[in-house]
Order: structure tokens, then C-alpha cells, then sequence
């Protein structure tokens, strides 16, 4: 019966008329009307700004260039608040450092562009500003950004000076012949000493002392006077809008659910939603959704004119299709391709491996994704017996190997196994065989499987780098030494002035790949700064190393070493080697080889029962007797037994030793 009346009741209620409509109650997050059901990650709800009131004369694209902490980012947080970008708060701290990784160590990785609106002596004017990265390893995102722009703000920290990266970015500026506009910034701090800062751009840069602006980035102080400066200093571009389209893809990013998301420079014409399109790179056709320029968030527009600096949304899917460095025009109006970006050059190479090789395809397609967003890492494929399938991935340096990694991990949840780096050998054959077989006399090698017998080859080449080290003067001694160490070759030194001195060497890449740069910073109590560029191939005695278990070669442990260092690097691996294989019921032996010759040895005991346990006294022969069967016993084990070293031993021997 009870049953009975619950259900006539509920039947009644769904009977009943509904109520009247409650009107919705959205989060406070959420605008109220029509565009509260858009997406959340969707710009289409902002209000579309018209771009047509800027034309090219008032126009100005900068890049913010330095050496690495000397208050770039927190320079283009003041200019977007001065210029009312963004609201002014204490919370404004690298607001374009958008990536986990760059919040985590304090550095800009990725070049990122934001309008800004100013208004100087009546005349609106749009400033486009690239905030670059510092570190020698991120040079390439550098060089690209200064490809949209037609001049920098050149910052040097008051109390540092100008060190090493502060002159390879002005070089890179200059032979891009744009305009320079020197800042000394941290006036503020205790020690600074703008003077000196001023005196040392006079000295290697010819810039006038009365060009320098002093500014305090932190505070704001004189931070107005930049972008003044900016207006007054650099050239309007050269375009115009009656030529036909021709924008230039200078970065781009993946999203889920719009594609690809291309930053575009345009040279000529105008852009905007439903014209159709077509890449100079991939000949393919699409028809635009959205354009806009960022500041530092998507800001949609109703046209993009030339001169200007943007976004475009086209419907590209494949991660393939936006080129860094490609030219777009409009259908049916070819234009001729602008020159694009010359490719950049990996000096590190190390192989990456899933972890599990069931996650392959994932790790491939977050690959794809994230070398569209970072276009200097190379990626080729590679495959290992101990450790499956992977790549052999090609870096600028060590630490943008270690970034890659950790954006890797955060961005894309794949833990990989990332192998010991390596650098690319070259060997010029004498073997007409093997000229034949290679098709060329000259083979660059980047597997040390790969390495050509010494019988077949007339010499090796090893890759050289033009080091530029600027460090106060007392440390000079101990750095000379570190570099005499590292089979370095002094070039020049010049005093920058009573306290500072830059050292030139020419480094073999090999010696400075892994921990160069954390010696030279514990030598000079962290104050010695190190840039590099590359300065082609030398002859060197280079050999090929080879790790025995018993008397087999291990494939995967292989490496490419000059001959002075062959014996310290042979002694580490077999004691490495040695507390990573497990103990078997034989012994091995853990050889390092070149060629025939044996230059390091580990013995790793067998496990062996006690056999004289049971002898209480008696003679010694019965004790020498069972002890030598035993012996026996474990020899013929050790010739029939095979060493099967574990993955996990592999990923400990070959992955990069932090604390070496």
C-alpha cells in the first residue's frame, strides 16, 4: 500500500503544470546574455576593435633585448601598465612569461608580443612589443622576434654591466640594422653604478653617453620617457596597405579546439574574417575565422592592416601546416615569398625514448605539437635494443634540452627517458667503399654507431663554438685554467674597463656541452657571464668507446670521446655500470675498450654459497678442494651464462649525471 502511494504522488507531480521559469543563476565568473554560452576558452564574445585608426606612420614594433636578469620582462610589465594594457597591481609580476615553466625558474623561454595603445603630443599610436628571452640557448627566438621589428630597447643592469648574452643580442640587432635605444635599468639598487654601465656602451657599442635613458623598471621611475623615446627613435615599417596581402608567420601555437594559432607580421595589404587565404610553404588553401592582436590576451579585430602585428585563426588542424617563417597571401594574388628564418642549428643532441612503449603515438603527437611552438628543436627517428622505439632530438643547448623536457611533462603529461647528450661529429672518408655506400666523402655523425673505422677515415672533425666569457678581474686566473682544461684556444681580451675583462676562446662544443657553464659560475662566485656561437669544425683525435660485459659489446653504451679524455670518462662508466647491474650467480667483468685495448676495469662479484660452512678443522686440502670446485662450477657458468642488463640499469648509465 505504501508503495502504491508513492507512486500516484510522483505521478501527480510530473501531472502538476511546471513551474514558472527561474531565471538562471550563472557563476560570477560568467557574463550575463548570449555570450555567457560561448566557450570559456573562445575570444569570439569580446567586442571587435577597428584597427583602420592606426595608420602606418603611427605604427612602432619593438623587441625588448638583454642578457638574462637584467629586468626585461618587469620593463614590458611597466610599459603595459603606463600604456593602461593591463590594470596596474602588485600582483604584476612577468605577466608575458605565460608557460609553468617560465613562472618555475624565473626566465623567459618563449618570445611574446603585446599591443599597446599610447597617445604622445596629440597622436594615438600603436606599439607592438616583443619580450625576448636572455639565455644564449633561446638566441633563436631572439633573432626571429627582431625579423617583425624595426627596433630595440637594449636594457643593461646598472650594478652587473654589460655581459656576455647584452653583446651578442646588440650584435644581432645591428646587423639587422635596426634602430637602438640604450636603457640602464636597477638604478635604484644599492650598488649601481649607471656611470659605468654608460661608459662601458660608449666603449663597445659607440653609443653617446647622453643616448642612455636610467630607469628603475621595478618602481616605474622614468619608465615614460621609454616609450617617448620608442616613438621618437624608431622607424615607422615600410609597407603599405593598397599592396596585395603578405604576412609573415614568425610563431604559433596549438590549440585543442581552434587548431593552429599563427602570430603573422604583415608587409603589405590587410586581412580579415571569411578572406581566403593560401601558405607559400604548403601551397594549401584556407578560409580565415578570426583575426586580432593580443594584449597580451586575444583581442579580436575587424581587419588587420599592414605594419601591424597579430593573430590568425584559419582552420588549420595538422600541426604541419603553420610554418614558422611562412608567407601568407590571398588566393588567386601570389606575392613572392619574404625570405622567412634562416633554420636554426642544434648543437646538443640526446635521444628521447617513452617510458612505456604503449605511450609512443601519444609522445609522438606532443612532439609534433610542441616543436610546432619551439620550431629550433630538430627531431629525427631513432631506435635503441634496450630502450625501443624514440627520437634522436636535436637542442641549442643543455638547458633548452632541459626546458623541452619539463614543457613536456607539464603541458603534454609525458614522462620520457632522455639519454646523454651528445654532439655532432663529422669524418672525412678515405675509403672509396664507403664514399660509395655514403654518396659524399664527407658524413656528419650523430649515433656513435655510426662512427666509420680509423682504417677508413683520413681525419674527424669535432664541432668548435667562439666563447665570449665577461668577468670581473680577479677571477681571471682560475678561468684561464678552466678553460686550458677544456682543451680551449685563447682568442682575444679586452678590458671593458678598470674592473671588467671579456675573454674570447675557441671551445671544441664538447667540452662546454654539459657542465662548463655551473664550474664557470662556482669559479667566479657567480658573477662571470658565458655566451657562445658557432665557429665550424677542427681536427681532433677522436675515438670511439666501447663498454664489454664479459667480453660483449653493449651497443647502447657506445660514445664518441677525444683520446685525452678517454681514460677518466672509461673509469666513471664502469663505476657507474658496476652499481647499476645487479649481482648474477657468476662474475662480470665491466671493460671500457678502444679497439682491441682494455683502459678500464670493474669486476662485479658473483654470489657464491658458503662451501666450507660444514669443514669444522680437518686438513686444508678438503677446504682447497671445495673451494676449487666451486670456482669451477662458476667458470663454466660465466662461459655459458649471458649478462642481461635491466632497462632500469640502462636509464641510470645513460641518462645525464646531475651531480657529477
Amino acid at each position: 500500500m505504501a508503495l502504491a502511494g508513492r507512486t500516484a504522488m510522483r505521478w501527480a507531480r510530473l501531472r502538476s503544470p511546471w513551474p514558472a521559469a527561474v531565471p538562471l543563476r550563472l557563476p560570477p565568473c560568467l557574463p550575463a546574455g548570449p555570450v555567457a554560452c560561448e566557450r570559456l576558452y573562445s575570444s569570439s564574445g569580446k567586442e571587435k576593435l577597428d584597427m583602420s585608426m592606426y595608420p602606418v606612420e603611427s605604427i612602432r614594433n619593438f623587441s625588448i633585448i638583454a642578457h638574462v636578469d637584467h629586468g626585461k620582462s618587469t620593463l614590458a610589465d611597466r610599459l603595459l601598465e603606463i600604456t593602461g594594457t593591463i590594470a596596474k597591481t602588485d600582483r604584476n609580476k612577468q605577466v608575458l612569461d605565460k608557460l609553468q615553466v617560465e613562472r618555475e625558474r624565473g626566465i623567459t623561454v618563449k618570445a611574446q608580443s603585446a599591443s599597446l595603445f599610447y597617445s604622445h603630443e596629440g597622436v594615438n599610436y600603436l606599439l607592438n612589443l616583443i619580450d625576448t628571452p636572455g639565455h644564449v640557448d633561446f638566441n633563436y627566438e631572439v633573432s626571429r622576434s627582431l625579423s617583425a621589428c624595426q627596433g630595440v630597447i637594449l636594457v643593461v643592469d646598472a650594478n652587473e654591466g654589460i655581459q656576455a648574452q647584452t653583446v651578442a643580442n646588440f650584435y644581432l640587432a645591428f646587423e639587422a640594422q635596426l634602430a637602438i635605444i640604450p636603457v640602464i635599468n636597477k638604478i635604484d639598487l644599492k650598488n649601481a653604478d649607471p656611470e659605468r654601465a654608460e661608459k662601458q656602451i660608449e666603449k663597445l657599442f659607440d653609443i653617446p653617453i647622453d643616448e642612455c635613458v636610467r630607469i628603475s623598471a621595478k618602481q616605474g621611475t622614468n619608465v615614460e620617457k621609454v616609450l617617448q623615446k620608442v616613438i621618437e627613435k624608431i622607424p615607422p615599417p615600410h609597407c603599405n596597405t593598397a599592396d596585395p596581402l603578405k604576412a609573415l608567420v614568425f610563431d604559433s601555437t596549438f590549440d585543442h579546439y581552434r587548431g593552429v594559432i599563427a602570430n603573422i607580421a604583415l608587409f603589405g595589404g590587410e586581412i580579415q574574417k571569411g578572406h581566403k587565404i593560401v601558405s607559400a610553404h604548403t601551397k594549401k588553401r584556407y578560409e580565415v575565422n578570426e583575426v586580432g592582436i593580443l594584449t597580451p590576451n586575444e583581442q579580436p579585430t575587424h581587419k588587420l592592416y599592414a605594419g601591424q602585428v597579430g593573430y590568425l585563426i584559419a582552420g588549420m588542424k595538422e600541426v604541419t601546416e603553420a610554418q614558422i617563417g611562412d608567407t601568407l597571401f590571398l588566393y588567386k594574388q601570389p606575392v613572392e615569398p619574404l625570405p622567412g628564418f634562416k633554420s636554426a642549428k642544434p648543437m646538443v643532441f640526446a635521444g628521447m625514448y617513452p617510458v612505456d612503449q604503449t605511450e609512443y603515438n601519444n609522445l609522438k603527437s606532443a612532439l609534433e605539437r610542441l616543436t610546432l611552438n619551439d620550431s629550433s628543436v630538430t627531431v629525427h627517428r631513432d631506435s635503441s635494443l634496450a630502450l625501443g622505439a624514440g627520437w634522436r632530438l636535436g637542442f641549442l643547448g643543455l638547458l633548452h634540452m632541459e626546458v623541452f623536457n619539463q614543457r613536456l611533462e607539464q603541458e603534454y603529461n609525458m614522462s620520457v627517458i632522455l639519454t646523454a647528450p651528445t654532439v655532432p661529429y663529422k669524418a672525412i672518408l678515405s675509403s672509396a667503399k664507403l664514399i660509395k655506400e655514403y654518396g659524399k666523402a664527407e658524413i656528419t655523425i650523430i649515433n656513435p654507431a655510426q662512427f666509420p673505422d680509423k682504417l677508413s677515415v683520413s681525419e674527424y672533425l669535432e664541432p668548435t663554438v667562439l666563447g665570449t666569457i665577461v668577468t670581473p678581474h680577479e677571477y681571471i686566473g682560475k678561468i684561464i685554467a678552466l678553460c686550458q682544461d677544456r682543451r680551449a684556444v685563447q682568442k682575444d681580451m679586452l678590458y671593458i674597463d678598470e674592473h671588467r675583462v671579456m675573454l674570447k676562446y675557441l671551445f671544441p662544443l664538447n667540452e662546454i656541452v654539459v657542465d662548463f657553464y655551473d664550474a664557470l659560475k662556482s669559479l667566479s662566485s657567480g658573477y662571470a657571464s658565458f655566451d657562445y656561437e658557432d665557429a665550424g669544425y677542427q681536427a681532433a683525435d677522436l675515438i670511439k668507446m666501447d663498454i664489454l660485459l664479459n667480453g660483449n659489446p653493449v651497443e647502447e653504451l657506445a660514445t664518441i670521446i677525444h683520446n685525452d679524455k678517454a681514460y677518466a670518462t672509461g673509469k666513471f662508466l664502469c663505476e657507474r655500470l658496476k652499481d647499476a647491474i645487479p649481482r648474477q650467480l657468476f662474475e662480470i667483468a665491466i671493460q671500457a675498450a678502444i679497439g682491441k685495448k682494455i683502459i678500464a676495469r670493474e669486476t662485479l662479484k658473483a654470489y657464491r654459497k658458503n662451501v666450507v660452512a660444514k669443514c669444522y678443522g680437518g686438513d686444508i686440502t678438503r677446504r682447497m678442494k671445495l673451494l676449487k670446485r666451486q670456482a669451477e662450477g662458476k667458470k663454466l657458468m660465466r662461459k655459458i651464462g649471458n649478462v642481461e642488463v635491466p632497462r632500469d640499469a640502462f636509464i641510470r648509465v645513460l641518462k645525464r649525471q646531475t651531480d657529477k
